[in-house]
């Protein structure tokens, strides 16, 4: 009983994960509102319909759950202190700002995770038959809906580094374009558009999101200085830091190109080589725990077994 048990805190867990990530994590491909696009659709069929019938049509997600769960980030958030939820913006921010998440949708979601799992859990425990007492099962309680609480920070804190680890990777490269560009005779916005015409990363949406806000009005610096807080890495600071000075000084363009392409090329052979190095150490883990008793057993097992059956086995 207490195998089956166990099989269904893994399967609670592992559902509660799934539920954040498609409630959370979703990536529309529309941004626009789903019952203004269906009002758009009945009107331009010429149908009269009420708008309760509209409200109906719509899926069970945006009916109910998206809209419960934002009413439960909206309870967070006024009790939430400020600086907590302008530290979880810049945290999605750096994360690229996943569609339809926002600090408060955040927040209700772990705070959805960890309490539907703590009362799955104690309606398991009513249930069964387990000779456990309740003590103990109010620590595992505790303990997996802790995990489920800090799981989502944990899926987030993933994918800012995974993002950023992309963006180091591909930065050389861009730079390499964005230097023939200018070197061909384009101003630096064309040349950006080229990268993000040419490419599909988070470097080239990074960079169309520049030239969106340029052209709505805001100062190249600007807009570089917010790509530099929508990524946070040494290596586009310094890049936007050395654009920003050649444009105030008057410095070619596509000699601080190249310069800068140059430093991020020996930037990224540096962290290739340190990883390279960590990786005895991190191998020796696995290697410890899980291959060495593998040996042993393979190797010491047949012998172990013939011990047992001779004769020495009487004086052991």
């Amino acid at each position: 009983m207490s195998t089956l048990i166990w099989v269904l805190i893994s399967a609670v867990v592992i559902g509660g994960a799934a539920a954040l990530i498609y409630v959370g994590i979703r990536d529309k491909d529309k941004e626009e509102d789903p019952l203004e696009a269906r009002m758009l659709e009945y009107a331009s069929r010429g149908e009269e319909v009420t708008l309760e019938e509209i409200e109906l049509s719509q899926s069970l997600s945006e009916r109910v759950i998206i809209p419960l769960i934002r009413n439960i980030g909206e309870l967070t958030a006024r009790f939430a202190p400020q600086s907590v939820m302008e530290q979880t913006e810049g945290k999605l921010k750096l994360a690229g700002s996943p569609k339809g998440l926002d600090p408060m949708m955040f927040w209700a979601a772990r705070f959805i995770a960890g309490g539907g799992i703590a009362v799955l859990l104690l309606f398991l425990f009513s249930i069964s038959s387990l000779n456990w007492t309740w003590g103990r099962k109010l620590l595992i309680t505790i303990i997996f809906s802790l995990i489920g609480f800090y799981l989502p920070q944990l899926l987030l804190q993933s994918k800012i580094n995974g993002r950023q680890a992309e963006i180091r990777k591909a930065l050389p490269d861009a730079l390499d374009l964005l230097t023939i560009c200018v070197q061909a005779g384009l101003g630096f916005d064309a040349a950006m558009a080229k990268v993000a015409e040419k490419w599909e990363d988070e470097l080239a949406d990074e960079f169309a999101v520049v030239l969106r806000e340029i052209q709505l009005g805001k100062l190249r610096r600007e807009a570089l200085r917010n790509m530099s807080d929508r990524i946070g890495i040494s290596e586009v600071t310094s890049f936007v830091a050395a654009i920003i000075q050649s444009d105030k000084l008057g410095v070619s363009m596509g000699k601080v190109l190249k310069i800068q392409s140059d430093q991020m090329r020996v930037k990224r052979r540096q962290i290739a080589e340190e990883k390279a190095h960590k990786a005895p150490v991190q191998m020796l883990f696995p290697m410890a725990l899980l291959i060495f008793p593998s040996l042993m057993i393979i190797l010491l097992g047949p012998a172990g077994l013939l011990l047992k059956n001779s004769v020495l086995s009487d004086f052991l």
